[in-house]
């Protein structure tokens, strides 16, 4: 089990999208107030299509709530951090804790955890500021399922022998 954490999402769309790869992965998803929508945000609804039966999702009032009540080996992902998420060994029922798409997360709180404040290598410039939420929470979340060797996921597929008609 993977344990995603989106501390106050501010675009529904990413958080949709992050809703849609958690269901399809069996990541748990921790949504932290406050946020830039409401559950009910049609936006929302709309990034994460049809897969919220799917979706084990719990909703906290504030990051201390949050870590009143989770305890576990915890991965900070920012830009800030010095290791590369791909160099850590993530055990099984890990918390992969993102901040706000604008901001990150609090300083105070990426220097109290600098130990396991991790980032995805991008390009040596400035202007290269960050990634998308959701594509940044994607490259962590299939990190750790590879590393457990995709467990309980479907790792093949196969031809339905249905094709479109041909367009000319």
């Amino acid at each position: 089990m993977i344990n995603i954490v989106l501390l106050e999402p501010q675009i529904p769309q990413n958080t949709g999208n992050i809703a849609r790869t958690c269901a399809a992965t069996g990541a748990r998803l921790h949504l932290v107030r406050p946020m830039g929508f409401t559950p009910d945000d049609k936006k929302l609804k709309r990034a994460g299509l049809d897969y919220w039966h799917l979706l084990d999702i719990t909703y906290y009032d504030s990051t201390s709530d949050f870590f009143e009540k989770n305890a576990g080996e915890m991965y900070f992902f920012s830009t800030k951090g010095e290791k590369i998420y791909s160099d850590i060994s993530y055990p099984d029922g890990c918390y992969l804790v993102f901040g706000r798409e604008d901001r990150g997360i609090n300083e105070r709180l990426l220097e109290a955890n600098y130990d396991r404040c991790v980032r995805i290598p991008m390009l040596n410039d400035e202007s290269a500021r960050s990634l998308n939420l959701s594509n940044s929470v994607a490259i962590a979340v299939y990190e750790v399922l590879r590393q457990h060797g995709f467990e309980n996921l479907k790792t093949e597929g196969s031809l339905t022998g249905r094709d479109e008609p041909e367009i000319l």
